[in-house]
């Protein structure tokens, strides 16, 4: 059974989470405060951890960081704040997706399960980063560095073939923008948005079916991209 770690102060909350979780089968923890968050997933080793940001011991993000020293568990961040600042800084700590309160349960879970999915090894055990990644519309190969679209080469910038490796890399999960400009650009930037901007319209118009509806290259509104396959 999976086993998620819920860390939340507020016990509505807790409560919603744990009945809704056990219901689907899921095995829950929970804890009120970041410290004790921190020793159950020592001690209980989940699969994915929900975590609150506004904890009243710790800040969430220094819980974040606390969970990436020594696991990659999937972290799903829950949160009242609503500044972009305060949720790509969060991601940039290491948690993989983002649901700001109120939410949905529905979404919320489905989240949930994509965190779950992505974190498991693929049956092949080619795992997320397999040297070739096919998406249906289009095929990207990471080894030799190449693109296609139905029988042809698409031809990509180096830019553009960089940005596109690291989504793959990434695939199903929020890539900050911050992340994808040090990543592409370089450490010395962080704040050009309208790089990313520019450059994810033009992977659009090579890669997508419909440009105007993209499918695979998604856009978090003041957070980042995701990749979905």
């Amino acid at each position: 059974m999976t086993r998620v770690l819920v860390v939340d102060d507020e016990p509505q909350i807790v409560r919603a989470l744990v009945i809704n979780l056990k219901a689907r089968k899921y095995e829950v923890d929970s804890a009120a405060d970041g410290a004790t968050a921190l020793q159950l997933a020592a001690d209980r080793h989940p699969d994915v951890v929900v975590l609150d940001l506004g904890l009243p011991d710790l800040d969430g993000v220094d819980v974040i960081k606390g969970l990436r020293g020594w696991t990659r568990v999937p972290i799903l961040v829950l949160s009242a704040r609503h500044s972009s600042d305060e949720k790509v800084q969060a991601l940039d700590a290491g948690a993989d997706d983002y649901v700001t309160k109120p939410f949905g349960m529905d979404e919320l879970l489905a989240r949930l399960r994509a965190a779950v999915r992505r974190a498991e090894p693929a049956a092949d055990g080619a795992g997320e980063d397999a040297a070739v990644v096919d998406v249906g519309d289009f095929t990207v190969d990471l080894a030799a560095k190449k693109v296609h679209r139905g029988d042809r080469d698409v031809r990509l910038t180096p830019t553009e073939w960089h940005l596109l490796e690291v989504l793959v890399h990434n695939t199903g999960r929020l890539v900050s923008q911050k992340q994808l400009l040090q990543e592409v650009w370089g450490p010395s930037y962080g704040t050009e948005t309208n790089y990313l901007r520019v450059y994810m319209a033009q992977l659009r118009r090579k890669l997508e079916v419909d440009p105007s509806h993209p499918k695979h290259f998604i856009t978090e509104p003041g957070m980042g991209y995701r990749f979905e396959r």
